[in-house]
């Protein structure tokens, strides 16, 4: 991989990862634009990596509050606020862990292609437009349960199919409960970050044992752009997300979908 496809797809991967508009879409067409070859593993587990670092890096207060809620489930104070946090992540996590685990590499080989990604894109922008514009707003972060958590955690399975877009879909599961908008965006970004770090985990111990030579430099560069780039667009997106809502991402969705079918289908 070029200097010039690493440094534009990290950022394509960084912008788009935690902006509800898919960066697997993304992922597809710009390498068909330019006539890139497959980026490969070792770049996925890269940026991925550099996505997680993102997300901590912004949420840490949120972080360390887990961490502490993780501490009171394992000595038996399950009633603190930051226990429940810690617990209704780890509910929500599951789903997604259980069918990345089992069906990952089925979906890899059969749904990663542009029409399955054109028809994802455009039904999802759809249905949260639809929902963001009707929904209550009356419910914020702490109003979430066991049952919001496993619904939202659901939907966040649904993202391993390409086009979906893992943000787009959980914002749009906290906003059909009646989340707030940036408060569902907040649950969002932090239940994205255990699924993130096993999925890096998974396929980097894939990387490590998998006998190929590594440009370790390279993909500490993809890291480091892929992480700059995701900070400021979660700092962008929980700035605006309250002001605009979801329809201009809907919208941006649609053209994209429409993008994708004139150049590759």
């Amino acid at each position: 991989m070029g200097m010039t496809q690493l440094i534009v797809l990290a950022v394509v991967q960084g912008l788009t990862e935690f902006l509800p508009i898919s960066s697997s879409g993304h992922l597809v067409l710009v390498p068909s634009i330019f006539g890139w070859t497959d980026q490969g593993l070792a770049f996925d587990v890269a940026v991925h990596f550099g996505s997680l670092i993102a997300v901590c890096v912004f949420f840490r207060n949120d972080i360390l509050a887990l961490l502490r809620g993780t501490r009171d489930i394992l000595t038996g104070r399950f009633g603190s606020t930051d226990a429940q946090m810690a617990w209704n992540l780890g509910l929500g996590t599951i789903p997604a862990a259980v069918v990345g685990l089992l069906l990952a590499g089925w979906i890899a080989a059969n749904l990663r292609d542009p029409s399955v990604v054109v028809w994802t894109l455009a039904g999802y922008g759809i249905l949260m437009a639809v929902v963001d514009r009707f929904a209550s707003s009356a419910r914020n972060i702490t109003d979430i349960g066991i049952r919001e958590a496993l619904i939202i955690g659901c939907a966040q399975a649904l993202a391993l199919i390409p086009g979906t877009s893992r943000s787009g879909v959980t914002i749009t599961a906290g906003r059909l409960l009646g989340i707030a908008r940036q408060d569902a965006a907040r649950f969002s970004f932090l239940l994205s970050a255990p699924v993130i770090l096993l999925a890096t985990l998974y396929e980097g111990v894939k990387l490590v044992t998998g006998g190929e030579p590594v440009a370790w430099d390279n993909l500490g560069l993809a890291v480091l752009v892929s992480a700059i780039v995701a900070y400021i667009s979660i700092e962008f997106f929980m700035r605006v997300v309250s002001v605009i809502g979801l329809l201009p991402f809907a919208i941006y969705r649609l053209l994209l979908a429409g993008v994708i079918v004139y150049v590759l289908v």
